[in-house]
This record gives C-alpha cells, sequence and structure tokens, in this order.
C-alpha cells in the first residue's frame, strides 16, 4: 500500500469515527428525552426536555473536553470530570454553560501564558497545567450540585434572576454565578499577578512581602486580575440572558449579574488568599529556589499550616462565596 492509499484510508477511518460517534450522541439524545418526556408524563409536574436540547449538552462538552484533553488542559480523569460537570451545567440552563464556558477557556490560557516563567517560580507547574477530575470537581463541583438543585426547583431552562418573582431559583443562579466567578478570579490573580506584578507580593494576612508564589500572597495586579475574571464570566453570563430569556422586559434588570460577577471575582480571591495564608503550607526551598507546598529538609517556612492543600482552598472558597453572596446580592439587587 502506498503512502497516500495509507493517507487517504487513515482519514477514511478518521470520518467514519467521527459519523460513528454523532449517531452514538444522536442515540443518546433521543434516549434522554424519552426518559424526559416519560417522567414528565408519569409525575405530570415536569417540563419535558427538547431532543436538541440533549444533544447540544452532550455533543458540545464532548468537543470542549476533547479538545482540552489534546491541547493538554486536562488529563484523562479531567476530561471525564468536565464532560459530567459540563453536560450537567449545560442541559441545566445555557447561561450556566456560557460562564463554565468562559472560566475554562481563559483559565486554561492564562495556564499556559509565560510558562517558561512559570515554571521557575512554581515547582508543581504541570505542562498545559493538566487538570485532573479531582481538581475539576473542586472547581466545579459546587456548580454541578447547585445545577442538579436548580433543575429539581424550576426544571431545564433560562430564566431571568428576579428575586420578587423566582427567589429560590434566582438565588442558586447567583450563587453558581458566584462559585465560578470566585474560581476564574482566583486563577486569574494568580497566573497573571505572578508573572506581570511589578512589586513583590505580600502576605494577606501580615502585609509582609513574600516571595513570588507564596499562598496567600496578593499584589495590585492580581487583585485587578481577579476583578476582570469575575467580570468576565458575569458577561458571559448577561449575555446568554439576553439571547435565551424571552420575558426580560417584564423582569427585573439584569446588567447587576456583570457587577456581581465582578465582585465575586474579587472577593473569592481575597477569601482564597486568607485560607492559602493561614491553612495551606508555603516554604522556601533553598535547594530548588522556588516555594514548595510542602515541607522538606532544605526548605524555610513563610506562612501557614498544613492542613489544606490548594484544591481543598479552591473548594472551600467557592463554598463560602456561594453561600453568602446571593444574599448579599439581594438586599442591593434592583425591583421591578
Amino acid at each position: 500500500m502506498s503512502y497516500y492509499q495509507e493517507d487517504f484510508f487513515r482519514e477514511y477511518l478518521k470520518m467514519m469515527a467521527n459519523m460513528v460517534i454523532l449517531n452514538l450522541l444522536i442515540c443518546i439524545s433521543l434516549g434522554f428525552w424519552i426518559v424526559s418526556m416519560t417522567a414528565s408524563t408519569y409525575y405530570g409536574t415536569l417540563r419535558p426536555i427538547s431532543p436538541w436540547r440533549w444533544l447540544f449538552s452532550v455533543l458540545v462538552p464532548l468537543i470542549i473536553v476533547t479538545q482540552g484533553f489534546k491541547k493538554k488542559s486536562l488529563d484523562h480523569s479531567g476530561a471525564l470530570g468536565g464532560l459530567v460537570v459540563g453536560f450537567i451545567l449545560t442541559v441545566a440552563n445555557y447561561s450556566f454553560f456560557s460562564s463554565l464556558f468562559v472560566f475554562f477557556v481563559t483559565s486554561s490560557k492564562l495556564t499556559k501564558w509565560k510558562k517558561d516563567i512559570k515554571k521557575q517560580i512554581d515547582s508543581e507547574y504541570k505542562e498545559g497545567g493538566q487538570r485532573n477530575w479531582v481538581q475539576v470537581f473542586c472547581n466545579g463541583g459546587v456548580p454541578t450540585e447547585l445545577a442538579l438543585l436548580y433543575m429539581i426547583e424550576n426544571g431545564p431552562g433560562e430564566i431571568p434572576i428576579d428575586f420578587s418573582k423566582e427567589y429560590t431559583a434566582s438565588w442558586m443562579c447567583l450563587s453558581l454565578l458566584g462559585a465560578l466567578a470566585c474560581s476564574a478570579g482566583d486563577t486569574w490573580a494568580s497566573e497573571i499577578g505572578s508573572v506581570m506584578s511589578k512589586s513583590k507580593p505580600r502576605l494577606i494576612t501580615t502585609w509582609e512581602q513574600v516571595p513570588v508564589g507564596t499562598n496567600g500572597a496578593v499584589t495590585l495586579v492580581g487583585l485587578l486580575s481577579s476583578l476582570l475574571g469575575g467580570m468576565a464570566v458575569g458577561i458571559a453570563y448577561f449575555v446568554t440572558q439576553l439571547i435565551f430569556v424571552t420575558d426580560l422586559e417584564m423582569s427585573a434588570p439584569q446588567w447587576p449579574i456583570i457587577v456581581f460577577g465582578a465582585a465575586a471575582g474579587l472577593l473569592g480571591s481575597v477569601v482564597d488568599s486568607y485560607l492559602g495564608a493561614t491553612m495551606q503550607y508555603s516554604g522556601f526551598d533553598q535547594t530548588l529556589g522556588t516555594v514548595v507546598n510542602h515541607q522538606t529538609k532544605d526548605s524555610k517556612h513563610i506562612s501557614g499550616k498544613p492542613i489544606l492543600d490548594n484544591n481543598a482552598v479552591n473548594l472551600f472558597s467557592s463554598v463560602i462565596i456561594a453561600l453568602v453572596f446571593p444574599g448579599t446580592a439581594w438586599f442591593f439587587w434592583p425591583r421591578d
């Protein structure tokens, strides 16, 4: 077999594999739709979900995590975890999906940005910033649970955030948005502040200057980046609301979503920094010449106690913001 024939045969197999996967996804989508229709008929209170929504919720997250795996943004377990998180958020609410999408894409891009510098200051830096299932669920676990509660309370679909008409559902929407904005704000602060700040970072608890990469250290550039990261997630949610929600003119204004996202990103980063400074070990390893997150024979303690790791800090930060922020937003949200 010649080289051209082998190349043609390889492309043919790839095309046939894509066709099989596409048909399989259509079958899965129709299967979910049949289950949805059966449950709707049996209980009489559930809204059936269209097969197109099922198909979109399966196909689009699959494409995204496949690209993330190819570009080493996710490992095998992270891709499977991301597929579960993406499917649940997408079928629940397209605004949830767009917020998650912006968080994942921007975080992946920023993690790879100026990677040569980051390798010198982060002893645990991974090529491409590969995230495993633990990291995926520590950042996406809270939004996933909230998306499931949202579907139980309201059913799948997009609604305007309006406390006077849909208090519980609005609370869940803002809680989910706050958790994603918190994660985005922390990632933006870490990835941008560590390489762009001209001044040395300061520990958030004592305000002393510490080496770059210290857990709980903040810079002005990092704090501004966290604000912008949360705002990016808020903008994605807001734009999706404008596209898919049909009765916005009869509801409360939706523009505070952007402000809420920005505030959640900034305060989430502050909460993350405080937990990192107090409950996460940071030491400077004389041999490696970098900050380490665990004690070694050549490390000198900088801050924190070895209680939590970085994944646990991210999880607790998103939980705190998800619990506190919706209630705070309720006081300031404009009423129709």
